[in-house]
């Protein structure tokens, strides 16, 4: 009990004698939103893709843009391979219509399916189909599918991407 009124008396002081102390305020500096984007801008790597490589520079509701070439229509993109694709809607999209996987090699490590305007769930046929193969399974507007090709295609993974124009509701 005396140990603990001893250190009941002697808080008081201790407190007193941090607040005389200067805080000590460190203020790194941070870079200017200026700099900040011209860093960036030097180690983008999606402005200097190579040649050989797949890159969807735009799209609209019935074509896209891959590498300064427009395409009409639906596209199947497996790494650095670009095909047209018979699916017009999301329906059609099938095991028959992704078979093309089965003799593949290396099998991609993701399929990315650009479902058109909105994101449709995929059947449990497909889902397994896809997964027989050994690929994960990404489903997503036809937007973010584009732009997520490019990343990871440019990382140098093996990916595909199916898609369906931009314009396609169902």
């Amino acid at each position: 009990m005396a140990t603990r009124l001893k250190a009941m008396g002697s808080l008081p002081k201790l407190i007193q004698s941090m607040r005389k102390e200067a805080p000590k305020h460190c203020n790194p500096v941070l870079p200017s939103l200026r700099r900040a984007f011209s860093l960036y801008d030097q180690i983008n790597l999606i402005d200097n893709v190579p040649e050989d490589q797949l890159r969807f520079q735009e799209f609209n509701e019935t074509s896209f843009t891959v590498n300064g070439v427009k395409y009409e229509g639906s596209l199947l993109c497996v790494g650095n391979l670009l095909m047209s694709w018979t699916p017009r809607q999301f329906s059609e999209i099938t095991p028959d219509s992704l078979s093309i996987f089965q003799t593949i090699r290396p099998i991609p490590e993701l399929l990315i399916v650009g479902c058109g305007r909105n994101i449709h769930p995929v059947t449990p046929e497909l889902r397994q189909f896809v997964k027989s193969i050994g690929m994960k399974l990404e489903t997503v507007d036809s937007r973010n599918a584009a732009s997520t090709y490019n990343i990871l295609n440019e990382e140098g993974r093996v990916v595909a991407a199916a898609l369906l124009p931009y314009g396609v509701t169902s």
